[in-house]
Formats: C-alpha cells, structure tokens, sequence
C-alpha cells in the first residue's frame, strides 16, 4: 500500500492572526459567561413583562406586598427605607445587578435563601428585558 504525504501551508498574516485571537476570545467569554449574551435586553418588552408579571407584588414607586424597585439597579439588597424583608434579605451583600437581578428572577432562594419571593421567571430573554426595563428607569 503505498502512502501519501500530503503538506498543507498555511500562511497566517498578523491580520488573520489577530481576528483569530479576537474570535476565539469572544468565544471563550460567551462561554465562560453565558448571561453576557442575553444581558442588554429590550426595555420595552421589559415593561411590558413588568406590568404583567410583576405588579401584583410591585409597584416602580410605591411599596406593596413587595417593595417599590425604581432605583433597585445598583442598589444593595435589603435596603428599601420602611419596607419589611427577611432577615435573610436585611443582612445579605448582595448589590442588584444583571448578574444577581437574572439569578434572582431565576430562582431567589438560589442566591438569598429564606426569602419571602417564591415568583420566577423562567425564559432567559424574558428576564434579560424585565432587568433591561429595572435598569432604565433606575437610571433616570
């Protein structure tokens, strides 16, 4: 049987070399951080899934059985001037951001447990635009 040699040259320029590197990286965050994908979200739809799901807890300006979240992006958990949360709420570390508001919408007693939420949001990009929407009005 006779056996076949077969050479393949590749020629790598600095060019293709670095969007190599730049596509392999993105690669690697994407995986590495998957809630980077779905994290920026419509703000719109986020309203929408708000008013729908949301306010039979919580109201963007008042407190109700939940407490008001206008302002919650960026503020420390537990923190809501006259609200009444657990214990476990009152003392965690936790500041609300993508990271922990997609956590928490996921399921609460997965990063606060013995919370008094039980509500969840199961569909990633309807979490993704409910946090989009908590975001924009917390930054007006």
């Amino acid at each position: 049987m006779k056996h076949v040699h077969l050479t393949v040259r590749l020629r790598l320029t600095r060019n293709s070399i670095f969007w190599l590197c730049a596509c392999m990286a993105m690669l690697i965050a994407l995986l590495a951080f998957p809630y980077l994908s779905h994290a920026t979200g419509n703000a719109d739809r986020g309203k929408q899934l708000f008013e729908k799901r949301c306010t039979g807890c919580h109201s963007l300006d008042q407190d109700k059985e939940g407490p008001r979240l206008r302002g919650v992006y960026g503020r420390q958990a537990g923190k809501v001037p006259g609200f009444k949360y657990s214990a476990a709420v009152q003392s965690s570390v936790v500041t609300w951001d993508d990271v922990s508001l997609d956590k928490w919408l996921t399921n609460p007693d997965s990063l606060i447990a013995d919370n008094y939420m039980a509500f969840r949001v199961v569909k990633p990009d309807e979490r993704a635009d409910i946090i989009r929407f908590l975001k924009t009005v917390s930054m007006k």
